[in-house]
């Protein structure tokens, strides 16, 4: 997901969600589970986290200004019964960000839950990414 135009960058990262969400139903599959549609509120939720990320740098679930999973998701308009985020950074494309996911029990956890219903992923190319989120929920 080289250098380009912003449209370009725009276009691999939207393409690497959607695998994302192609790979993570493959694995809810195997285990039995129902798979996720894609929900544009937590893919918007996503993505502002994974850009926030990318621009201060800092992996973390709490953004710099103290902000919480449920507050972004909800500041996106999306409401919720249960939620779920996995964040990654540096996995050059959806197989690696999914395969270091699968390798860690509280990511597979998220990723193998089958009382969530829907995902958000956001991805960003920043310094030191890309930035990879997803957001698991399920709605009221």
């Amino acid at each position: 997901m080289g250098s380009g135009t912003g449209s370009e960058a725009r276009d691999g990262a939207d393409r690497a969600g959607e695998r994302v969400l192609v790979l993570v139903n493959e694995e809810r599959a195997r285990a039995g589970c129902a798979p996720v549609t894609a929900n544009g509120r937590l893919a918007r939720a996503a993505d502002a986290h994974s850009g926030v990320m990318a621009a201060s740098g800092v992996m973390s679930h709490t953004g710099p200004d103290g902000s919480t999973m449920a507050d972004r998701v909800g500041a996106a308009g999306y409401e919720w019964a249960a939620l779920g985020e996995n964040i990654a950074r540096g996995q050059a494309d959806a197989a690696s960000v999914m395969a270091a996911w699968m390798d860690s029990p509280g990511h597979r956890a998220n990723i193998l839950n089958c009382s969530f219903e829907e995902l958000g992923v956001g991805v960003r190319m920043g310094d030191g990414g890309p930035w990879w989120t997803q957001d698991f929920g399920t709605g009221r």
